[in-house]
C-alpha cells in the first residue's frame, strides 16, 4: 500500500473511496493526513458518494499525540494555524454536498469520533470502540463537539467527553454516533449495499436535502472560535502535564 497518509479513489459510478492511511498508528492524525484528507476532498469533482476508511485493524485514534506534543511548544499563530486546518477538515467533510459514508473498524477515538459524526451515514463493525477522551491528556475537543453534538446530543456529549470512557458499537448505535452495527466481516458488504442506495437517488436533490439540514444543525457554526480555545488549550499548563504523561506512559499528576 502506498506510504501516502490519504488514499483516494473514484470508480466508473462516481464513488469515492478515501482511506486514512497511517495503519502504523492507528491512523492517528497529523499533519500531512490533515493536509491529504483536504486533497483528497479538493479532488471529488464529478463524484456522487464518498466513503471513509481507515487502513489496517483501527478507523481512526485521534491526534497523533506526539505530534501535538511538537505543536503545542511551537508560536501561537503556528497553533492557531494547525487548530484551523484540522478544524476546517471537518467542516468540509460535515458540508460536502454529496452523501458520505465512515466505515469504522476498531478504535474510533477522539478526533475519529468528530470524523465520523461529520458523516452522513457511520456503519460500525462489532468490533468498533468509541471515545472522547481528550480531557484525559488535558486537551480539549473543541473543534468537533459540534458534529458530534448535531450526532448524539448534548447531554450524551457531556457524559461522553467528561468522562473520556471507551463504549462499544451497539453503545454507539443506541446514542446515534452510529446507525448500523454488522460483523466486521461484512463491513464493507454492507458499505456497498449503502452506496447502491444512495445512487439510485437524484444527486442535486441529496445536496439540497443534506444543505437543509445543515442549517439548522449546530456543526456549521463558531468555527473560528473553536479553532482559538483548542489551539490555546494545546499550549497550557495542563496539556503540557497531560501530553508527558502519554510520553512518558504513567498518570497524569492532576
Amino acid at each position: 500500500m502506498s506510504s501516502q497518509p490519504v488514499l483516494s479513489q473514484v470508480d466508473d459510478r462516481g464513488v469515492a473511496t478515501v482511506t486514512l492511511n497511517r495503519p502504523e498508528v492507528n491512523n492517528a492524525y497529523d499533519e500531512a493526513l490533515i493536509q491529504g484528507l483536504h486533497a483528497a476532498m479538493d479532488a471529488l469533482t464529478g463524484v456522487r458518494v464518498v466513503v471513509l476508511k481507515g487502513a489496517g485493524r483501527h478507523f481512526q485514534a485521534g491526534a497523533d499525540l506526539k505530534w501535538i506534543a511538537r505543536v503545542a511548544s511551537q508560536s501561537v499563530e503556528e497553533n492557531d494555524r494547525i487548530s484551523r486546518a484540522t478544524a476546517l477538515a471537518v467542516h468540509r467533510l460535515n458540508t460536502l454536498p454529496l452523501p458520505t459514508i465512515a466505515l469504522v473498524q476498531g478504535g474510533c477515538f477522539g478526533g475519529g469520533t468528530g470524523i465520523a459524526a461529520a458523516c452522513d451515514i457511520v456503519i460500525a463493525a462489532d468490533n468498533a470502540m468509541f471515545s472522547i477522551a481528550e480531557t484525559r491528556w488535558g486537551l480539549t475537543a473543541a473543534i468537533i463537539l459540534p458534529q458530534l453534538a448535531d450526532a448524539i446530543g448534548a447531554r450524551q456529549v457531556r457524559r461522553y467527553a467528561l468522562s473520556g470512557e471507551r463504549f462499544g458499537a451497539q453503545e454507539a448505535r443506541r446514542i446515534g454516533l452510529v446507525h448500523e452495527v454488522v460483523p466486521l466481516a461484512e463491513l464493507e458488504s454492507a458499505g456497498a449495499k449503502m452506496v447502491e442506495q444512495l445512487l439510485q437517488n437524484a444527486p442535486q436533490a441529496n445536496a439540497e436535502t443534506k444543505a437543509t439540514a445543515l442549517d439548522y444543525a449546530w456543526g456549521n457554526v463558531h468555527v473560528e472560535k473553536l479553532v482559538k480555545a483548542h489551539a490555546a488549550k494545546r499550549r497550557s499548563a495542563e496539556a503540557a502535564e497531560g501530553l508527558a504523561s502519554f510520553i512518558e506512559k504513567r498518570a497524569a499528576r492532576w
